[in-house]
């Protein structure tokens, strides 16, 4: 039984890693590391809770530890040192394509938005959750993920107005 639940487990990660990865750099605010550290936390927490939410909905479990884990830690005063992709004194890349520097100022802009707005936001349009299971993930009322998506979405066109150009 032991070994049958451990082949699910890991049938599940190698499945839905990227994607959960993914949303764990969203919602960390485009920090590679820190959203590797919570995904694993996320998934250490999901071994534990396996044997219960195996046959339900377990990649929505992952989704609400990792939205609550990603608040939690945001809240945190100090992270010590910060490791970073690049080093400053390297030059930029030349020619990088319109899709790449467009999602990395999304990116960026998701990364100002408070860390509640962020995560309504990420879950709500980025994973495609109804309002009720955002709601469920972040442990929030309903109205609460109206009023933290509207309050992001609006922050997000501020932030990213310049580059927007109405449709003709």
């Amino acid at each position: 039984m032991g070994q049958l639940r451990a082949e699910a487990f890991d049938r599940f990660v190698a499945d839905r890693w990227s994607a959960l990865l993914h949303l764990a750099h969203l919602l960390t605010g485009g920090d590679r590391h820190r959203a590797e550290d919570l995904l694993q936390e996320a998934l250490v927490k999901l071994w534990f809770a396996w044997p219960r939410v195996a046959e339900q909905a377990p990649e929505a479990y992952v989704r609400r530890v990792l939205a609550r884990a990603a608040a939690r830690s945001a809240r945190r005063r100090w992270w010590g040192e910060r490791p970073v992709e690049r080093l400053p004194e390297l030059p930029e890349a030349g020619d990088v394509a319109a899709a790449v520097e467009e999602r990395t100022r999304l990116e960026a802009a998701l990364a100002l938005l408070p860390v509640r707005q962020r995560a309504a936001v990420v879950l709500r349009y980025y994973q495609d959750l109804s309002e009720v299971q955002v709601a469920e993930a972040l442990g929030c009322p309903v109205g609460t993920v109206r009023s933290l998506t509207s309050r992001g979405v609006t922050r997000l066109r501020q932030l990213l107005g310049d580059a927007i150009e109405p449709v003709k």
